[in-house]
């Protein structure tokens, strides 16, 4: 059991810097978009190169998990998605960003791939369903990462020197935790590009419905409330803080939840909870009702990705490195094509009026539920 909670504290690892990195340059979003002069509509576009730099990275880290493992591939990654990040810091120009942002996008989604992959060898080790506890850390990270960014508009700290002093604690806190003897599973063969088929397009469907609210909440909620709610840019900062507080709390307990009620009436729930927190945040005239719906957001869509990697890594047909990068395809694809989507309809329309569309994303969650539902019992 040592051994098992060794790892357990080496992957949780993992998940923290995953998250504080996206955290940090969530932060700081509207930062680099007044330094670059960026309307909302400019900001969607290079949030798009973010996005296909991840799903570009999804496939090939999958295929790479499965032939070398996942633990040395998540630590090799970690590194350089790190480097990336104080990249994003450099951008001089839309287009210098852009290309920053395809990289680190890439490291992102390479990154979600190998350490979900390792999380899931770890669960079916405890023989218990621990995948939520390792996306609390995640939105730990998060939220830290997110708070990082409110203490250095505090400071007055450049992103410069914001991204190299917290990118360069995470990441040596994480590779010295993630220390441990662990030998992952190899499987030869496999595709190379690998979407989801059979089950496993509901799944990814339903991850990719919760996965585009969170990307909306991680990129757009600090503007959200200062250009809408007309919060102060410290208050700004704090929407995705309380957004992943809230997802840390209920991924905590979501091992006891999907244990008790299963994890179909789980995810209704969830999906529910999204659905009414979107409607706050649209109707808010003031940062404070707005930030309740952020933490409602929060709750609703935190079990959701969990509960899909679990189920892929559990699919009899595929290997667990494919499967899981077929699933993050769709489901972290929409976690970064949720951001430039908002910010397209922000650009035709109002920021306001953006945020509407997560609504029936979350009623699907609600209806495509069922596929999550453990193989063994399908």
């Amino acid at each position: 059991m040592i051994g098992i909670v060794s790892a357990w504290r080496a992957v949780a690892a993992m998940f923290i810097l995953n998250g504080a990195l996206f955290g940090i340059w969530a932060s700081r979003i509207p930062a680099v978009r007044d330094k670059l002069d960026l309307t909302h509509e400019t900001l969607g576009y290079g949030l798009l190169f973010m996005a296909a730099g991840a799903v570009c990275s999804f496939p090939i880290t999958g295929r790479l998990t499965d032939r070398f493992g996942a633990v040395v591939l998540t630590r090799y990654i970690a590194v350089l998605y790190t480097v990336s990040l104080i990249l994003l810091a450099l951008a001089g120009s839309f287009w210098s960003l852009a290309a920053f942002l395809f990289v680190f996008g890439a490291f992102h989604g390479s990154m979600d791939v190998a350490m979900n992959a390792w999380a899931a060898e770890v669960e079916q080790a405890y023989k218990k369903p621990v995948m939520s506890s390792f996306h609390a850390m995640w939105s730990l990270g998060a939220g830290l990462g997110a708070l990082s960014g409110f203490a250095a508009v505090q400071m007055g700290l450049t992103v410069i020197q914001h991204f190299l002093l917290a990118g360069g604690i995470v990441v040596g806190l994480a590779l010295a935790l993630s220390w441990v003897r662990w030998t992952s599973r190899r499987a030869a063969g496999g595709k190379v590009f690998a979407l989801p088929s059979g089950a496993l397009i509901l799944v990814g469907f339903t991850a990719l419905c919760g996965a585009l609210g969170e990307g909306a909440v991680a990129d757009w909620s600090a503007i959200f409330l200062r250009d809408v709610t007309d919060a102060a840019e410290s208050i700004a900062a704090l929407g995705y803080a309380v957004f992943s507080v809230a997802m840390v709390a209920f991924r905590l307990a979501g091992g006891f939840v999907i244990a008790r009620f299963g994890p179909v009436a789980t995810a209704r729930f969830g999906g529910a909870c999204a659905a009414l927190g979107v409607f706050c945040v649209v109707s808010a005239a003031e940062a404070g009702l707005a930030l309740a719906g952020f933490a409602m957001m929060g709750i609703g869509y935190a079990v959701i990705m969990p509960l899909a990697f679990s189920r892929a890594a559990s699919d009899p047909n595929v290997p667990p490195g494919q499967a899981i990068a077929s699933v993050a395809t769709l489901g972290y694809g929409g976690l970064l094509i949720g951001p430039p989507l908002i910010g397209f309809l922000a650009e035709m329309l109002t920021l306001r009026v953006a945020f509407t569309a997560l609504l029936p994303l979350a009623v699907f969650i609600v209806l495509l539920a069922g596929s999550l539902r453990p193989a063994e019992t399908d």
